[in-house]
């Protein structure tokens, strides 16, 4: 079992900035594809970005060139480094954490005002 805790979301203006992070404990030795995902109100829920344990990185083309994902492994630490940031940023993001199921952290809010 894997549990993942989130910080970092908040409220922030149109084109500012916010850092996520995840902390995963437990099984975290049979981890190996982290990533994020968001959910807007009343829309699905979808990937943002999503990085390996050989730290190759994948992204929505939506994010492209704003947010950066990374995994700090002696700080056992997973990161959404979020800039210019758009009011259509606004949703709830989820940690996430594959094994031989995915793991879903509770999620943090990210508000994006224009």
């Amino acid at each position: 079992q894997v549990t993942l805790v989130e910080s970092g979301g908040g409220l922030v203006q149109a084109g500012g900035s916010l850092r996520l992070s995840c902390v995963p404990s437990g099984s975290i030795v049979s981890i190996n594809i982290m990533g994020w995902y968001r959910q807007a109100p009343g829309q699905e829920r979808e990937m943002v970005a999503t990085i390996g344990r050989d730290l190759v990185t994948k992204y929505a083309e939506f994010v492209k060139g704003r947010f950066a994902i990374s995994r700090d492994f002696d700080k056992n630490t997973l990161f959404l480094e979020m800039n210019n940031i758009e009011p259509e940023d606004t949703a709830v993001y989820y940690c996430v954490a594959n094994t031989y199921r995915r793991h879903w952290g509770q999620g943090t809010q990210v508000t994006v005002s224009p």
